[in-house]
């Protein structure tokens, strides 16, 4: 909700500066989202006619013009009322009036963010005595084609043009929550900051317009739960292509409307002024009278933004006897729009429903300002009076000739009184509040009250469609006490902080960790395209969304994968070359054993996972090594250096959405946590990446998982160390050789084992067939209380080598 501060000040106008009033009106429930001036500070600009315009002698794009500035005390010293300035404007002729900077003028800072001088020069050897100034000179709009022609009628010559444009106006944009909809309007608000300061609130009047045409359009409403209330009128000989005046259009500029005709700026200019969506039909398009009904399956409409959509029986629509002709509530129809040779025309006001309206616009993919009002609720009662003033701002500006009113009344909403008791109102606010406090705030804020033995019973009127029970009340007395008089109290019970265990470490540490390895952090939405889910996640069965926000988000993810992809195809489609994002985010899985509690819904198990993405050289561009597209092994030395200091066990898998070959479980204490591994071929041809990605994806709540780190002393005796070379068959792996060294009966003996060498023979030899392999391992061997002696590290190497040969089939190599 945008608009001008001088309108609200029109209607109520408090002994208080704009930051104030802004202040005032966010404490009150509206929050001021924006403040800004008209229009930036600039000083010796005027309003200058232009009395003469002839070619420039030396330029065939300038003009040399003669400009009358009227009092001549504005002008620079020795000059008289007629200035002579250079300009090169296409609009620039005689008889305009134009803002006209003088000698010395200062305009808003240009692109190099100075401030503009204007000075005495020449140009092309003609001496220019000022500037004439288009709008985008001044700030004012983008609109730089020609000059800013003033109207002569409201912009008298020598003016400040600060004053006659009113620009040491602002513009307040409100951010108003769904139940404030009788603050959609600048009425509205003005109603608001009446209540809020007490400063007195002009009422508007609405005297009736006196009919001279007895023309008349017949209307049915058919579906009394679409629309409550219907009135319209007739408007005969109207001069569709009559100018609007400057002072609407000003008006409807500042409230973030531009103008388009007379007719259509009047009926948005009512809409911004109280609230009340209108529509101006083509009286001489409309086939016989108007049916208010519900849409019927089949039916089409082009709107006036140019779409065509398909309704059915769950849309209001406005149809005739040929077709439907509008939207009910959202937006008018094409074929009865109104155009220059329109003479006469149909002005409609009504109230419908709110869930009549709901959801309708996000079912087209767009919205309106109409059914953004109408979803919330509209005031019913002054669809008469708001025609009325319609009716005689189109003969004001338009001309035409008045039929009689027209107003349907089918069923109006029912308002029911809600009680509040002062002593619960009290508890809840959290300070006394007395009984008189809560009258006095009702009255403030016109709302009908009366009390009896502590409860006061209030009857909302018909523009508050939010106060339905107690606590509604009691946050309409809260806003007008004021929150700044809420007193501070302390919170009675003890607060103890809640200090995380040592075994656990925080998700911001794991950021920090992934962040060290060069991964950058990413959020997505937890909805994700469906074939996502099948394709990658192997989800046949995934959560569907009932009303999603985009057709491509139409169900919730159960795995990160497809959003890190998305990511990396969004990088590599602007010419990234190495991409390493992360995520932290929740998936969402069916599993029937989960229950509804205060975290948790039936039957949808809610884990956090953490999934990264690397693709393009590990290490960057560097000197030190040619670049390389990573491998498994890299991916994998980051998912280790995550976990440590927890060892994890790499079990070869299959996954869906990767390589066969190039993918392996992760495994911690025998649970499986996650995988890693590159993507699968298949996916990467139809992700259209020129390389594979590497990826991983694990639970959150094992990576955050750590061993409390305990003493040891410091080994006194220096350990031993012996190197073995075991030949074993070739389908041994590392993780079972290891296994078996770490098995062996060494008496306490081992404290590591790592393996530092392969060696596959290309042909047989002696001591090395084919099918077999050597792998020399490091054996490190200690005790706490002595040193080792000869006989204890050979028979500990001895019983090594027995359980290789006794579990794996394998020998020492001689």
């Amino acid at each position: 909700m945008q608009f001008p501060e001088s309108w609200l000040r029109a209607y109520c106008n408090p002994p208080l500066a704009t930051q104030q009033i802004a202040d005032t009106l966010t404490m009150g429930g509206m929050e001021v989202e924006e403040l800004r001036p008209v229009a930036p500070p600039f000083t010796k600009v005027v309003v200058g006619e232009i009395k003469e315009a002839v070619q420039h002698p030396n330029a065939d794009r300038l003009k040399v013009c003669q400009v009358d500035i009227g009092d001549a005390a504005q002008a620079p010293r020795g000059q008289g009322t007629l200035l002579t300035i250079v300009c090169g404007a296409p609009n620039a002729r005689p008889g305009i009036r134009v803002p006209t900077a003088l000698v010395g003028a200062e305009l808003p800072p240009g692109e190099d963010g100075q401030p503009f001088t204007i000075k005495l020069g020449k140009l092309r050897g003609v001496e220019s005595q000022g500037m004439l100034c288009s709008a985008r000179e001044l700030k004012l709009s983008e609109d730089h084609a020609g000059l800013l022609e003033l109207d002569a009628a409201t912009a008298p010559i020598g003016a400040d043009i600060r004053e006659v444009l009113q620009l040491d106006d602002h513009v307040f944009t409100l951010k108003l929550t769904p139940n404030l909809a009788h603050a959609l309007s600048v009425y509205g608000v003005a109603r608001e900051l009446s209540a809020l300061t007490g400063a007195p609130l002009k009422e508007p009047t609405f005297p009736p317009v006196r009919p001279t045409t007895d023309a008349k359009l017949p209307v049915k409403v058919s579906a009394p739960d679409l629309c409550g209330r219907f009135s319209g009128r007739v408007v005969r000989n109207v001069n569709t292509q009559a100018k609007t005046p400057q002072w609407m259009v000003d008006r409807l500029a500042r409230c973030g409307q531009r103008s388009v005709t007379a007719l259509v700026d009047i009926s948005n200019y009512v809409m911004f002024e109280f609230g009340r969506p209108s529509h101006i039909f083509d009286f001489d398009k409309i086939h016989g009278g108007l049916d208010v009904r519900w849409g019927r399956a089949g039916e089409r409409l082009k709107l006036l933004n140019g779409n065509t959509i398909e309704v059915d029986e769950k849309v209001g629509v406005i149809a005739d006897d040929r077709e439907v002709e509008s939207l009910a509530g959202i937006m008018g129809g094409d074929a009865t729009a109104v155009s220059d040779a329109t003479k006469n025309v149909y002005v409609e006001a009504a109230f419908w429903w709110p869930e009549a309206v709901q959801g309708r616009s996000r079912r087209y993919n767009f919205s309106t300002d109409a059914g953004h009002r109408f979803e919330r609720g509209v005031d019913p009662s002054q669809t008469v009076e708001h025609i009325e003033y319609i009716t005689r701002l189109i003969q004001e500006i338009c001309g035409g000739e008045a039929g009689p009113m027209d107003d349907r009344v089918v069923k109006l909403p029912e308002r029911k009184p809600v009680q509040l008791r002062v002593a619960r109102a009290s508890k809840v606010i959290g300070m006394p509040v007395s009984e008189a406090q809560c009258l006095d705030a009702f009255a403030r804020l016109r709302l009908p009250a009366k009390a009896e033995g502590g409860v006061i019973t209030v009857t909302p009127p018909p523009y508050r469609f939010d106060l339905a029970i107690e606590e509604d009340l009691i946050e309409e007395v809260t806003r007008v006490v004021g929150y700044n008089a809420l007193p501070t109290t302390p919170p009675l019970a003890p607060i103890t902080a809640r200090l995380p265990a040592e075994s656990r470490r925080s998700r911001f540490a794991v950021r920090r960790l992934l962040a060290a390895l060069g991964y950058q952090e990413t959020i997505n939405f937890s909805f994700v395209e469906a074939h996502w889910e099948k394709e990658l996640a192997g989800n046949a069965d995934p959560i569907k969304l009932l009303n999603p926000i985009a057709s491509q988000m139409g169900v919730m993810r159960s795995s990160l994968l497809g959003s890190l992809l998305q990511v990396l195809k969004f990088n590599l489609d602007r010419k990234a070359e190495r991409v390493r994002v992360f995520e932290l985010g929740r998936v969402f899985v069916r599993d029937a054993s989960v229950q509804t509690t205060d975290t948790t819904v039936r039957g949808v198990r809610q884990p956090m996972k953490v999934a990264g993405l690397s693709y393009g050289d590990p290490d960057g561009l560097q000197w030190a090594r040619k670049a390389t597209q990573g491998d498994f092994y890299d991916i994998k030395g980051d998912v280790q250096a995550l976990l440590s200091p927890l060892q994890a066990e790499y079990v070869p898998a299959q996954h869906p959405a990767l390589h066969p070959g190039r993918c392996a479980a992760v495994r911690v204490a025998g649970r499986e946590i996650g995988f890693v591994g590159e993507l699968h071929p298949r996916w990467r041809q139809k992700w259209e990446l020129p390389h594979a990605p590497l990826v991983f994806e694990l639970d959150l709540e094992a990576v955050t998982a750590r061993r409390v780190p305990q003493f040891e002393p410091v080994p006194r005796f220096q350990p031993a160390e012996r190197d073995i070379a075991v030949i074993v068959g070739e389908k041994v792996t590392h993780d079972q050789l290891l296994a078996a060294i770490r098995s062996a009966d060494t008496g306490g003996l081992l404290r590591d084992a790592n393996l530092f060498d392969v060696y596959k023979p290309q042909q047989a030899s002696a001591g090395l067939a084919l099918g077999e392999k050597s792998l020399a391992v490091r054996l490190t061997l200690a005790r706490s209380d002595a040193t080792l002696t000869d006989e204890q590290i050979e028979a500990a190497v001895r019983a090594v080598v027995e359980r290789v040969t006794s579990q794996l089939g394998g020998r020492l190599r001689g």
